[in-house]
């Protein structure tokens, strides 16, 4: 029951990624308005992610990596981790920027920059559901300490 809320975080990220594929697949068919609808439940999903995560983080706390897994494995994750957490960081930011030039109505700068965030945000999902997977399957957890904890204690 405890790792409810890492799986659903994990199905969001699948879910907006999957949006903004089809999002993607609209805009080149030159579905405009479709393409506006998927790309806003792509966005929406990643934030209440991000909001689920966030909460998380705090209240909860962040898994530890199993202490049992090989010294490669823990390694090997702990790089791969970073790699995600970089990549999921510049996504979210590119993201950002794309969805407020598509708010001002500057196409061609939102075109230009679209591409570039749908393709991390693309690589960035399936990161973050193998994370999910050496974390809470492969690899079951240890621990978690509230970052609120952590501050306050």
């Amino acid at each position: 029951m405890e790792n409810v809320l890492p799986t659903i975080c994990t199905l969001l990220i699948a879910i907006s990624a999957t949006f903004v594929g089809f999002g993607w697949y609209a805009i080149v068919k030159g579905r405009r308005e479709r393409h506006q609808k998927l790309m806003l439940w792509g966005a929406a999903t990643a934030l209440l992610f991000f909001l689920l995560y966030v909460g998380r983080t705090v209240f909860v706390g962040n898994t530890s990596f199993s202490e049992e897994a090989p010294v490669w494995v823990r390694d090997a994750y702990y790089v791969f981790l970073l790699f995600h957490i970089v990549l999921a960081t510049v996504a979210g930011a590119f993201g950002l920027v794309t969805l407020y030039q598509a708010y001002k109505k500057n196409f061609v700068r939102h075109r230009k920059l679209g591409r570039i965030a749908a393709v991390l945000w693309l690589f960035t999902a399936p990161t973050g559901i193998m994370v999910y997977v050496l974390l809470y399957l492969l690899y079951p957890g240890g621990a978690t300490k509230p970052m609120i904890d952590a501050i306050f204690r």
